[in-house]
């Protein structure tokens, strides 16, 4: 569980229905960046995709050709079974070529070129080749005189020899033709990249890079598989994309439940490609692989020491077939060679390469992991060293290697008393490390037979815990788990101390959640279980200071007082995590943001999933208040790759990316991510952190123009607040973004009594900031009512305030209304002036959403165009100056004289009109001119 802008793993994802062939759907995932830039060079010239096979690259060139208009496409796709055929290359791309072109040849030329396209049967000579050169470079130029060209090349490295001596010929001769080759070619193991010489300058090569662990993730969604199985999967296929899909088509098919700590299912494919390799080599070279396989950091000294006298040798006689790369450590060029190369070897030779690891390794974790892996049954030594193993591996911080040493020490201690206790601390450990449905598999298993209540309850809370922010679907296990705590203290503390979850997630009862917790602190106490004390106290502070009681600071110093248990010391459940929100209450940013770095740098050396991602998102939260726009993009990035990556919840991950992108990013995605973490608040039935969704949603709407919808969104979150007691209005602070959107509607006396009342409540409690920019709400809702002299004393003091504040981007929205207020009174200079400071706020800031906005009204004022609506602006994505640009298109200017008007070069302006033309998707100026009319239709924007 987490606390009020946190969750935890919320209800599974809606099943997909559809074969697992389907994949190819997603082939794409992650490779944005990639496209983008390729689509940019592809507009200038050629483009070389490189990378070994399965990588993605026939994926990415049907993409990218698939985009390209206004050209005639050339494509030829090669196999190796074709490679000694010649000039099949030059057949697949001149297949569609009509004899209309080449009976404009001369005869020999003609000749030569139908011979080599088999168009009649004269063979082609050595005394012809000239001619046939001089065929195709006339054909290639004859197609380029009716339009631009594009060549097509995938797997160029089974070109055939003539078809690849005639593209390169061709390539030589190309300048100032409109022919552009967009080619894919292998690498091999080396690694070393193919020359460019298919392609026509200027050219540039591009890398395809491995997929990450949450791009798999992604690629593989459809299968639902666990997420450490999913991290093995990444891990086997090296991010290739080609062998994850065929790792996971092997796992779907995979019968009875999934052991991640097993051997991936090697598919016969993969398997009789890998095997070809390794069969090659001796049989002295692949046992002293096998050795290397089973080690953890295979060294030479380590292979010697596992009785492989001649490991030199044999690794250098694998160095040299590509299986292993050079270094001191071993490793292999692709991980499916070491995964294929342990699956086929036979038993015996993998426990006698585990017995000769355990002997001579010293590491406590893996020397645990060899014996259990040779010692089966049930062994009292071998249990006690994985246990030892297992409380190693957590205090590292690798809560994921303590749960399958605990697993397997349950599964090798004789003692049955002792095996649930090692099964309920492994799946404490599970839940640690993000791995919930293990979690819950070991908890389901050990309430079926055990009968102890300690054990039961104890089974239940990793059931509880293991649901997360959808504790709505778990209410059958409360009484349940109350029955078996019977009138237990001990027992009764950890349940209440959830009940406060429920009563606050489920039914929306901020006051009710603060009583639970209050009653678990007082059991906890009483049991001398000072965690669930501090816990509960902690959620305690958290409860009064959302419901605005004044006593909620000395609940806290309750809790951060006296001994603390290290293993919530670093909790974002903890008093340490609740003590930033504290500081943020105060309007204490620096504080704020040192308390997280600290505590974020030692919850990295812990290892918990959950206590990470809260860590991220409290700090991306902080960097918006302190107008560091891009570090708080970066850290809402963290999240959602954090969250792909384990069993989280998505929905604040989206949340945090979406206040991030409304900073400094791109409003299409901020309102796409809002919409996101909403949806996933609303199936979680989470009414904790449905507010915040919506205040993302509401906010994002506002900027975006859209006040009637941001207006419906933030009177949401008011009546959800109301409903739930909650009266704080610095824990979520959308009471301005409502006044300003009730007065854009016409609403000004709705605004007028969300300001006051909240007012109250921040005059109450202290809190300053919130004053600050109330005081610029007010403001409007005096301008509606046409005080407009009023409205400009009002947004001057809220400017002075915020100037004082450490709010930079609250201190910019001031100034902005001020600026737009002036120019509603007709004052030019000084609206320019407070629009030029507003400039320079966010510019410092990094608020893209924010610097567009300033400069739309610039625009206004410089160049005279009306402001358009949010819907009506078609060039809402473009940059200051790309707009300005676009304006100056549409009054026909050209770009010489542009670049006189807006005193920079021509270079500059032709720079801009690319950027713009790929933007917004066309390709002409009459294309831009119609736009920049749609733009100059509009209304100002909110």
């Amino acid at each position: 569980m987490t606390e009020a802008i946190g969750v935890v793993r919320g209800r599974a994802g809606p099943q997909v229905a559809g074969p697992v062939g389907e994949l190819s759907a997603h082939a794409l995932v992650g490779r944005g960046p990639l496209l983008e830039a390729a689509r940019a060079q592809l507009a200038a010239g050629s483009v070389l995709l490189t990378g070994p096979a399965g990588i993605g690259k026939s994926t990415l060139l049907s993409a990218l050709a698939a985009e390209v208009t206004g050209h005639r496409i050339l494509r030829c796709s090669l196999s190796q079974t074709e490679h000694h055929l010649p000039f099949l290359g030059l057949i697949d791309l001149l297949a569609d070529t009509g004899d209309e072109i080449l009976h404009t040849l001369p005869a020999p030329q003609r000749a030569a070129l139908e011979s080599a396209l088999l168009r009649h049967t004269d063979p082609v000579g050595e005394r012809d080749g000239l001619s046939l050169r001089m065929a195709v470079l006339a054909t290639f130029r004859a197609l380029c005189a009716s339009g631009p060209v594009l060549i097509v090349v995938d797997d160029a490295q089974w070109l055939d020899a003539p078809s690849a001596e005639l593209l390169a010929f061709i390539a030589r001769r190309a300048r100032g033709l409109p022919l552009r080759a967009l080619v894919g070619q292998r690498t091999g193991a080396g690694g070393s990249r193919p020359e460019p010489r298919l392609c026509p300058p200027p050219v540039r090569a591009f890398d395809v890079p491995p997929m990450t662990a949450a791009e798999v993730t992604r690629l593989l969604g459809e299968l639902e598989l666990p997420r450490a199985v999913l991290a093995k999967v990444h891990r086997a296929s090296g991010g290739n994309p080609f062998f994850a899909v065929e790792l996971g088509r092997a796992l779907a098919e995979h019968d009875g439940p999934l052991d991640p700590a097993a051997p991936l299912p090697v598919p016969d494919g993969l398997r009789s490609l890998m095997l070809g390799r390794l069969l090659a080599l001796s049989s002295g070279a692949r046992r002293t692989l096998l050795t290397a396989c089973a080690a953890a950091r295979p060294t030479l000294a380590l292979l010697r020491g596992a009785g492989r006298p001649d490991a030199d040798a044999d690794l250098a006689e694998a160095r040299e077939a590509g299986i292993v790369a050079p270094g001191e450590v071993v490793r292999f060029t692709h991980p499916l060679l070491a995964a294929v190369l342990y699956a086929e070897a036979p038993e015996r030779d993998r426990l006698a390469v585990h017995a000769a690891l355990a002997d001579v390794v010293t590491d406590p974790v893996e020397r645990a992991r060899h014996l259990a892996l040779v010692a089966p049954g049930r062994d009292a030594e071998v249990a006690a060293t994985l246990d030892e193993a297992a409380a190693a591996a957590r205090r590292r911080g690798a809560p994921a290697a303590a749960a399958r040493l605990g697993l397997l020490a349950a599964d090798r201690t004789p003692r049955a008393d002792e095996e649930t206790g090692l099964r309920l601390t492994a799946a404490e450990d599970a839940l640690a490390s993000g791995e919930f449905a293990l979690a819950r598999g070991i908890a389901e298993e050990v309430l079926a037979h055990a009968s102890i209540p300690a054990e039961r309850v104890r089974a239940w809370i990793v059931l509880l815990d293991s649901g997360g922010q959808a504790l709505a679907e778990l209410d059958d296990v409360f009484p349940r788990a109350l029955a078996d705590a019977r009138d237990d203290p001990a027992l009764l503390a950890p349940l209440r101390y959830r009940l406060a979850w429920r009563a606050w997630l489920v039914k929306g009862s901020a006051p009710r959640a603060r009583d639970e917790a209050a009653t678990a602190a007082r059991l906890a106490a009483e049991a001398g279980d000072r965690r669930t004390e501090v816990l509960a106290l902690t959620k305690q502070a958290l409860a009064e200071f959302h419901t605005g009681r004044l006593e909620a600071e000395r609940t806290l110093e309750r809790a951060l007082s006296g001994p603390q248990d290290p293993a919530i010391r670093f909790d974002h459940n903890g008093p340490v995590y609740l003590r930033h929100r504290h500081h943020l209450l105060h309007d204490r940013l620096e504080e704020a943001r040192a308390e997280l770095r600290s505590l974020t740098y030692a919850v990295r050396q812990r290892g918990a999933v959950e206590d990470l991602f809260m860590c991220l998102y409290g700090s991306a939260q902080v960097e918006i208040f302190r107008g560091r726009c891009d570090r708080a993009l970066d850290l809402a990035e963290q999240c959602l790759r954090l969250a792909e990556d384990s069993e989280l919840s998505r929905g604040p991950a989206w949340c945090a990316v979406a206040f991030a992108e409304a900073a400094g990013g791109a409003l299409d995605r901020a309102l796409a991510a809002a919409e996101r973490a909403v949806a996933h608040s609303e199936d979680d039935g989470d009414l904790l952190f449905l507010p915040h969704s919506l205040h993302a949603a509401g906010h994002i709407r506002l900027l975006r123009g859209d006040a009637a919808g941001a207006a419906d969104a933030l009177r949401r979150v008011r009546r959800l607040e109301r409903g739930q007691g909650l009266v704080e209005p610095a824990m979520r602070r959308w009471h301005a973004d409502l006044a300003e959107a009730l007065v854009a509607t016409g609403a000004s006396g709705e605004a007028a009594e969300v300001i006051e009342e909240t007012r109250r409540d921040a005059v109450r409690l202290g809190r300053r900031g919130v004053l600050a920019v109330l005081e610029r709400a007010s403001a409007l809702v005096t301008a509606a009512r046409g005080d407009l002299d009023g409205a400009v004393e009002g947004l001057t003091r809220a400017v002075e305030t915020l100037a004082a504040s450490p709010y930079p981007l609250e201190e910019g929205r001031a100034r902005l209304e001020l600026g737009r207020l002036r120019v509603r009174m007709d004052a030019p200079a000084p609206a320019r002036e407070s629009l030029r400071a507003a400039h320079r706020v966010f510019t410092r800031a990094k608020a893209a959403p924010w610097v567009a906005a300033v400069t739309a009204e610039l625009d206004h004022l410089d160049v005279g165009a009306p402001r358009p609506t949010a819907e009506a602006d078609a060039l809402h994505t473009l940059t200051g100056v790309e707009r300005r640009v676009a304006m100056l298109v549409a009054d026909g200017a050209t770009n010489r004289e542009i670049a006189t008007r807006l005193f920079v070069s021509v270079k500059t302006v032709e720079a801009a009109l690319t950027r713009t033309y790929r933007k917004l998707g066309i390709r002409s100026r009459v294309d831009l001119a119609r736009l920049a009319a749609a733009h100059r239709t509009g209304d100002r924007p909110a």
